[in-house]
């Protein structure tokens, strides 16, 4: 039996269709230091505060003294996240035998609330009066977004998850009183899965008609379990697969008066090679038709098409550039602000291919670059309590509704955060911030090129964060 490339395409897409955010701009993680999420990350790269300044500005890393230092934080991403369709279809010309305008079939509304749980960590020491030394361990990259088996959107994704772990040593040195340069290095490891149903009914008609076997189209077209869009026929397809690769950033820290500091920082490109397998579960409907040769649909396909396999996919995770300023207006006063630009553009397609080389599957991305602005302040209640706020504009490198998918249906986000520090020595300090996400309302009106099953309906979203950070001088 042999079935034609797109037919494999058709199946692969919509669950190699990487596309991956834990409710951040694009795929990336935010939350990188629970100090940072009280103020929405406003002043980020100027700030200076504790060990987490490593990530968001390696030169910072200088102001922090002459003892080793640390921070360990966690944050619990909670998103709400309610589809209601609107015309989601089926392409008639994709699927042999099917009514036209076929609408499909499944739970018309859907919700895609998993909570995440993430933790950083952060060690800084210095070397010697200009040279501090340090480590960071977090996940700046990530998703986990799960749908019901049944659901109208299923053929184009189930399961979303990817993780990153990213081990960032660095140096800063203090090139004068007023300046302050850093630069690191990055080791990155990303781990996907991803899941999707494939509408047994659809597949059993375009291999007939492939084939050009009558006898199995006939057998497709009378067979009552084999419907279209029919769920409980549905076969399943996943995917796993991981990489390791390495980057680096670089960060200034300018003192431009006694009471205004800029800082600087740059993080690089990472690209990815993933590498890992396709597994395919297939539904016993369709061993209830066969081939014309007497072969059953099913082991045909298990030989072929729905064969396990090695797979491999680039990803290119985008680079980015942050200007921030903190301000000390008075001695109880400090006023943030942040621009961070992410080269999001560089995701312009996703090609996937056997471990021959071939192109299997190929679907154009064509994401924007985007900007992130905040503002922020910090209130010296007493000299243990300080009290922090800030607002944010998150935008989405997503360009429209055709481009954007069920794995990730986000949209711009505007943050409101508050935040306290609380001294509990003089080298020990909590800090505790908490943020809501408000997210537009968010069409989505994606069709796959490659099996004409149409996502169209709207998300009604928001995302709440808490998070939690502790800080020891030693």
């Amino acid at each position: 039996m042999k079935i034609k490339r797109y037919q494999l395409a058709a199946l692969v897409i919509p669950f190699l269709g990487w596309q991956p955010s834990a409710w951040a701009a694009g795929f990336a993680i935010a939350e990188n230091s629970a100090s940072g999420v009280g103020n929405s990350f406003a002043g980020a790269a100027a700030v200076a505060e504790d060990a987490s300044t490593l990530w968001f500005n390696p030169a910072a890393m200088s102001h922090l003294g002459d003892r080793p230092s640390i921070s360990s934080s966690a944050h619990l991403i909670m998103p709400s996240a309610k589809f209601t369709d609107r015309g989601s279809s089926v392409n008639p010309n994709l699927t042999p035998g099917g009514d036209p305008a076929q609408p499909l079939s499944g739970q018309p509304n859907a919700t895609a609330d998993t909570v995440a749980f993430v933790p950083n960590f952060y060690y800084v020491r210095p070397v010697n009066e200009r040279i501090h030394f340090g480590v960071g361990v977090n996940a700046p990259f990530g998703l986990e977004v799960s749908y019901d088996d049944n659901w109208i959107g299923r053929y184009l994704a189930t399961k979303s998850e990817m993780k990153t772990i990213n081990i960032n040593p660095a140096f800063s040195w203090k090139a004068s009183d007023r300046l302050s340069l850093g630069a690191g290095v990055n080791a990155q490891y990303i781990d996907v899965k991803l899941g999707s149903a494939i509408d047994s009914g659809a597949l059993c008609r375009r291999s007939a008609t492939d084939l050009n076997d009558n006898s199995l189209l006939i057998g497709c077209l009378t067979n009552a379990q084999l419907g279209l869009a029919q769920a409980s026929s549905d076969s399943q397809a996943s995917i796993t697969g991981d990489d390791i690769s390495y980057g680096f950033n670089l960060g200034m820290l300018y003192d431009a008066t006694r009471h205004t500091r800029i800082g600087v920082s740059y993080r690089s490109k990472i690209s990815h090679t993933l590498t890992g397998k396709a597994d395919f579960t297939i539904n016993s409907a369709l061993s209830g038709v066969s081939l014309s040769n007497g072969t059953p649909l099913d082991q045909a396909l298990g030989a072929t098409t729905l064969k396990d396999r090695s797979v491999s996919a680039a990803a290119e995770l985008p680079d980015s550039a942050s200007l921030s300023i903190a301000h000390q207006l008075n001695n109880r006063f400090q006023l943030l602000a942040d621009a961070t630009w992410t080269g999001w553009s560089s995701f312009k397609e996703l090609r996937v291919v056997d471990t021959a080389g071939t192109d299997v599957a190929f679907t154009p991305e064509d994401w924007d670059n985007a900007w992130r602005f905040s503002i922020g302040g910090n209130y010296k209640y007493s000299d243990r309590l300080t009290l922090r706020a800030g607002a944010a504009l998150d935008e989405s490198p997503i360009p429209n509704a055709t481009l954007r998918t069920p794995r990730i249906p986000g949209n711009d986000r505007h943050w409101l955060s508050f935040g306290a520090d609380y001294k509990v020595r003089d080298n020990i300090k909590i800090n505790v911030g908490y943020a809501h996400l408000f997210v537009e309302d968010t069409a989505i009106n994606h069709t796959s090129s490659d099996n004409g099953y149409t996502i169209k309906g709207l998300y009604e979203s928001d995302v709440d964060i808490l998070s939690a950070q502790f800080n020891w001088k030693y």
